[in-house]
């Protein structure tokens, strides 16, 4: 039987009806190259990282997972004197499905909420798959982390201030790093925000198949995403958590979480499935499921109605972590 879908926010269809033909639903393994070159590239050199002024913008290549190349870090602070002491960190992770993206991407964000709050942005490139499968993504964000927390002092930041964010795969990634830095005992971040974030390679859930063909990022490119990760792995029964966080047994011990996705989108049961369990394993977690939303439809679609207030909520979750 059809699933009929949820309908689309009628400001986000709008949008939609703009870019449809600049970005589909699907991609298949054989698009990936394409995609890597879209006009996304082009638009992300021309952004004002320093948010007019704002900020100081300093790439720092700094050392990767043991026998692996060095990662590249987009550290961004502000100009001012702290007024406050150390200032907290925004420890970004960029999305694009795990095969596309670089540390420009999506983190206009993570600066606008920056600026508001005071507070250093430092972006993690991370190796993309099919190229680097599996576990690269996350031993490279993990690395990225730990200088982060060694290295606070320079950037004038608190390193047991530090907060994870990441849209779709970055959001993904940002879940597993959690997950990762419990278990080996590294830095322990103050709180995770997921935005749509790909939790679950299985990609079997009842809004995976509602949302086929239609909105951003459907099935298909998701299938494509977790094959290049993880190959025959995917869907399988020896998927890592520290691959696919909605594969973890164990979700306690983590920090506060903040979890949004759009009612109208592929991600939306396994993000609700993730906060209830975070709930269920005795931890804080807050949960948006924005109605007519589509996937990354507060990037796509920043003037919406729909998307300031998404925006808003994560600022506002932001500022009362992180009392300011």
């Amino acid at each position: 039987m059809t699933q009929v879908p949820p309908p689309f926010d009628p400001e986000l269809a709008a949008a939609l009806e703009l870019i449809k033909d600049v970005i589909s639903p699907g991609i298949t393994p054989d698009e990936i190259d394409a995609a890597r070159q879209g006009p996304g590239i082009e638009m992300l050199a021309g952004l004002d990282l320093t948010m007019d002024g704002f900020f100081e913008i300093e790439d720092r290549a700094v050392p990767g997972p043991e026998g692996a190349p060095e990662i590249s870090l987009l550290v961004c602070r502000p100009a001012a004197p702290a007024e406050d002491g150390p200032r907290s960190v925004i420890y970004h992770v960029h999305g694009g499905g795990l095969i596309l993206g670089n540390n420009r991407f999506g983190v206009d964000a993570a600066l606008a909420w920056a600026k508001e709050l005071d507070a250093v942005v430092v972006s993690v490139e991370y190796r993309l798959a099919p190229e680097n499968p599996y576990p690269a993504q996350i031993e490279d964000v993990y690395a990225g982390l730990e200088w982060t927390a060694k290295h606070a002092a320079e950037l004038d930041a608190d390193p047991g201030r530090i907060v994870l964010a990441g849209s779709s795969a970055g959001g993904g990634l940002c879940a597993a790093l959690t997950l990762l830095a419990r278990d080996r005992k590294g830095p322990q971040p103050i709180g995770q925000l997921l935005m749509c974030p790909m939790l679950d390679d299985r990609n079997d859930t009842a809004s995976s198949h509602q949302m086929a063909g239609l909105g951003i990022w459907d099935r298909t490119a998701n299938e494509t995403g977790w094959t290049a990760l993880l190959g025959e792995l995917r869907g399988g029964a020896d998927v890592p958590a520290y691959a696919a966080p909605a594969r973890a047994e164990d979700l306690t011990g983590l920090p506060p979480a903040f979890l949004d996705v759009g009612s109208a989108e592929t991600f939306r049961d396994e993000v609700v499935t993730y906060a209830t369990r975070i709930w269920q394993a005795g931890g804080v977690a807050e949960l948006h499921v924005w109605p007519g939303g589509f996937h990354g439809f507060d990037g796509f679609a920043p003037q919406a109605a729909l998307s300031q207030v998404a925006r808003a909520a994560q600022v506002g979750w932001l500022r009362r972590l992180l009392g300011r």
